[in-house]
């Protein structure tokens, strides 16, 4: 039972920003953005901007966005290339890699190297960086568990989403919105709930845009969750990994990349257990959705697309929307053109599914607000009988061969779990985060990113080790 101001909460979300985005694993960036020497993205973390570059070496970095003056905003574009940063209030420069390039009159202002010594001066460097398959990761937390081993036993699933092909991802955005709905709502839907597809998308589904005439269908899929994320899947008809592959709209080209990336277990959760992923989520802010329309005016023909997608939380009751459309670097032209246009269609800013979700979203927060709301507890035990016992028998791993749990049909366990996480991090103490990070500050030491596992980009194959 969920306590339904949660989602419209001032002081709940001054303890999400002290006790959860203080410590866990935020994704900023994918390598792909970044492919040149030089290349960068500006994103930010709640109430702070990083830039994610790639330096002048090749190594990227995540570097806090403001000068070590006065405090200006170092870099103010939202992505370029450059070879240094120069901050526009008083003229100090900096390397791409953070390191201080030099300040005007030096030596007039400063006596030179005797009253200001630039050597080993350099922008504050994320506290924790590191990616997964391009995905490229921060945290604020510096004593914040290695990046792998935060996401467990999820990394199966990302990785249908994230490494179809030795040469991994290329992604184009994000396109960005701002809905005026708390951020967990998303995270949640994304999460798990099949039970909302026959009813909120139901006219999407009628039209005919899909193979499976019928919303309900979901309910023949599954729900899965492993350690930090979890996600449904369809089933999908009778053959084997490549006629179920084939039956989505993936080319055999590409299957056979797939197979040369993906192991024994993931390819039989598709050809043998007849399951293919949906939506995702990630605790606590990324999600993943993989859906295949028909969107060149076949009767038949369908074509899958990938959107990854980040919440960021603006206030108790504003998120801004990160969408990326993302494909396989190796897919063909024609391919990656109908793909892109198939997520325009569903889940870009002016996507189908996106109008249907977001006007719900909307709705629950603004009824979240008021004093009633702090009266009632929402039901959300969808999978369990009174005394607790479950809906649905768990599978085995010969029926489903991902890790963690799985079921069939609807439920919110994923939901649930999310939640979990989330109370979990809110009843922790605080991190001492502005502490450890003046302590753990070396001006002269800069951390560049931790490949943890996977494929970089197509321009790279591997970032350098810290």
């Amino acid at each position: 039972m969920i306590p339904a101001h949660i989602y419209n909460d001032k002081e709940i979300f001054e303890l999400e920003k002290e006790r959860l985005f203080s410590r866990a694993w935020l994704f900023v960036a994918h390598e792909s953005e970044i492919p040149q020497d030089g290349d960068y993205v500006v994103r930010r973390v709640l109430d702070d901007s990083f830039i994610i570059a790639r330096d002048s070496k090749g190594e990227i970095r995540a570097m806090f966005n403001m000068c070590l003056h006065r405090g200006m905003q170092v870099c103010r574009a939202e992505m370029g290339n450059a070879s240094n940063f120069r901050c526009p209030y008083h003229g100090w420069s900096y390397r791409n890699d953070g390191r201080i390039l030099g300040l005007p009159f030096h030596q007039e202002a400063y006596g030179g190297e005797d009253g200001f010594k630039k050597k080993g001066q350099a922008l504050l460097p994320a506290p924790n960086l590191a990616s997964y398959n391009g995905l490229i990761f921060i945290s604020m937390d510096p004593d914040a568990e290695p990046l792998e081993d935060y996401l467990g036993d999820f990394k199966f699933y990302m990785d249908f989403y994230t490494k179809q092909s030795p040469n991994g991802l290329e992604v184009r955005g994000p396109q960005r919105w701002r809905i005026k709905s708390n951020w967990k709502i998303g995270a949640e839907n994304f999460a798990g709930d099949m039970y909302h597809t026959p009813q909120t998308h139901m006219s999407v589904v009628e039209i005919g845009l899909f193979r499976e005439p019928k919303a309900e269908k979901r309910k023949d899929g599954t729900t899965y969750w492993a350690d930090k994320g979890g996600g449904t899947t369809y089933k999908l008809p009778p053959g084997d990994f490549e006629e179920r592959m084939r039956y989505v709209g993936y080319t055999q080209d590409m299957i056979e990349r797939a197979k040369s990336v993906w192991s024994a277990d993931q390819q039989d959760l598709i050809g043998k257990d007849g399951f293919m992923i949906s939506a995702a989520s990630c605790f606590p802010n990324l999600s993943f959705v993989h859906n295949w329309p028909k969107v060149d005016g076949s009767d038949e023909d369908v074509l899958p697309f990938i959107s990854i997608r980040m919440w960021q939380p603006i206030s108790e009751n504003e998120t801004e929307v990160y969408s990326w459309f993302a494909v396989d670097s190796s897919a063909p032209e024609e391919y990656k053109k109908l793909s892109y246009k198939a997520y325009l269609m569903c889940f870009g800013s002016t996507g189908m599914f996106e109008q249907d979700d977001v006007e719900n979203w909307v709705s629950l927060t603004n009824t979240a607000s008021g004093a009633m709301a702090r009266r009632l507890l929402l039901n959300s035990r969808m999978g369990l009988l009174e005394d607790d016992s479950t809906v649905g028998e768990l599978l085995t791993h010969e029926q489903f061969h991902g890790p963690g749990t799985s079921y069939i049909g609807y439920n919110e366990r994923n939901q649930r779990a999310l939640l979990r996480l989330w109370a979990e991090h809110l009843e922790a103490p605080p991190v001492e985060a502005a502490v450890k990070a003046v302590d753990a500050y070396n001006p002269g030491g800069i951390t560049p990113l931790t490949q943890t596992n996977g494929q970089s980009g197509p321009e790279r194959q591997a970032v350098p080790q810290s």
